[in-house]
């Protein structure tokens, strides 16, 4: 990934903007979305905020470098269209909600889960720092809702757009790919990575 751990800034709009320069934010609606989700609502120590590097959020979790949000995201837009289911598993800062819903607009719902409450509050608790944030948590119904529950099993949907797993499991959770609403599942190789394990919650944080 060209510029991947070199676009840190002093501000959300300039580590953006380092983001759209190295090539790793291309697309003018996820440059938006990005623009619109102040990342220093989503971590724990404020001089993380604009850091171009995972940052912990406790209990066994980190926040997500930047660069890999950005890829992530690219990677997932031709889905991500206005009005699209979204779930999100092991949604940790809640950072990735918040981006969702900025793509799939009012008329689409986004659901994050994490295995364990700290976690599950920790992302209502960052989505309420914004307007933008409580409006979907407390509109009815609501278009973005975060459960706590074992990602690893699905949800009570039966079909969705877009499934993004933030961990690495050893293997494709065969509830999860019953519910891609396509029904395909194919695999690419981007590149290596080291990620947050997909494992039980007393594993995870006893």
């Amino acid at each position: 990934m060209p510029g991947a751990w070199h676009c840190s800034g002093a501000t959300n709009s300039e580590l953006i903007h380092n983001l759209v320069t190295s090539q790793l934010l291309t697309s003018p609606r996820a440059i938006a979305a990005f623009n619109a989700v102040d990342r220093a609502h989503f971590v724990t120590k404020p001089r993380d905020a604009y850091i171009d590097s995972p940052s912990s959020i406790g209990f066994g979790a980190t926040i997500t470098a930047p660069h890999m949000h950005a890829h992530a995201v690219e990677d997932l837009m031709p889905a991500l269209n206005p009005g699209a289911k979204v779930l999100d598993v092991g949604c940790g800062s809640g950072y990735l909600l918040a981006i969702f819903r900025h793509l799939v607009g009012p008329t689409g719902v986004v659901l994050g889960i994490d295995h364990l409450p700290a976690l599950s509050a920790l992302s209502i608790a960052n989505l309420r720092k914004s307007t933008f944030g409580i409006e979907a948590l407390d509109s009815e119904p609501p278009t973005i809702k975060v459960v706590c529950a074992d990602g690893r099993k699905g949800s009570e949907v039966a079909e969705w757009d877009v499934i993004h797993v933030g961990a690495a499991a050893p293997e494709l959770p065969e509830p999860l790919i019953e519910k891609d609403s396509d029904g395909i599942v194919s695999k690419t190789r981007l590149f290596g990575v080291r990620y947050i394990p997909l494992t039980d919650a007393e594993l995870q944080h006893p």
